[in-house]
């Protein structure tokens, strides 16, 4: 969907969504070609698109012939992990403990082992953890980047951070390739997986068998990583 050309409407829906204890976010594209309907794990939320002249009616239609899918959905998420004192955040796919330090006030988040110490006021501390966390992820990111590019004789133009929903990452046909900082939070060969399929990408942009022999030379990880992906992979989006 065109997020840019999207307009999110009031939420709505009436019984159903009473029925689905959830709200249901409803948003027009120009891009559009049906109505359809998916469940945005990081709001809990479920999302109906409609084409620029489709009425509303034919979204609850939709929900209504879904809602058994949506129910199933909806209970298989995974539960909220908010970045807050005593929570577990997970970091190379092990969990964190959230201590706060309010009495170490101009000091730095740092790593202890098992523990993320954010220190200052309270208020300021989920904004300081997702700091903390995107600049993990560049870093982290960043080496594996350079590891694997040198191995295929490329270079990325730049490596962006970004917070996608859809896509752990992606490059760009100029060479700029982009990731989700969530992924600073799985295992670190899945990590490493992702930023050898995006580095494959800098010499093919493809999915040709040449392409895929690329990944295979840079991680071992292909399979392991893409499966623990499809079923933790939407437990990131939860975090934060």
């Amino acid at each position: 969907m065109d997020q840019s050309a999207s307009e999110t409407l009031a939420p709505a829906g009436g019984r159903l969504a009473e029925a689905l204890a959830c709200p249901v976010r409803w948003r027009r594209s120009s891009r559009a070609r049906r109505v359809s309907l998916r469940i945005d794990p990081r709001a809990g939320e479920v999302v109906v698109t409609l084409p620029p002249r489709a009425a509303r009616r034919a979204g609850m239609a939709l929900l209504n012939t879904h809602a058994a899918w949506v129910r199933e959905r909806l209970a298989a998420l995974s539960p909220h992990i908010p970045f807050a004192p005593g929570e577990q955040v997970p970091l190379g796919g092990v969990p964190h403990l959230v201590r706060h330090e309010p009495e170490e006030h101009g000091r730095a988040v740092r790593l202890e082992p098992g523990a993320i110490v954010v220190p200052g006021p309270a208020e300021s501390l989920p904004a300081r953890i997702a700091g903390f966390l995107r600049a993990e992820a560049r870093r982290r990111v960043q080496t594996l980047v350079t590891g694997h590019a040198a191995a295929l004789g490329v270079r990325a133009k730049a490596v962006r951070i970004k917070d996608t929903r859809s896509r752990w990452g992606s490059c760009a046909p100029d060479g700029t390739l982009a990731f989700s900082w969530r992924l600073v939070m799985a295992p670190d060969w899945v990590l490493d997986y992702v930023v050898a399929h995006e580095v494959a990408h800098l010499k093919e942009l493809n999915h040709s068998d040449r392409f895929w022999a690329h990944v295979a030379r840079l991680t071992p990880h292909r399979d392991a990583a893409v499966a623990w992906l499809r079923v933790h992979g939407p437990g990131l989006l939860r975090v934060g």
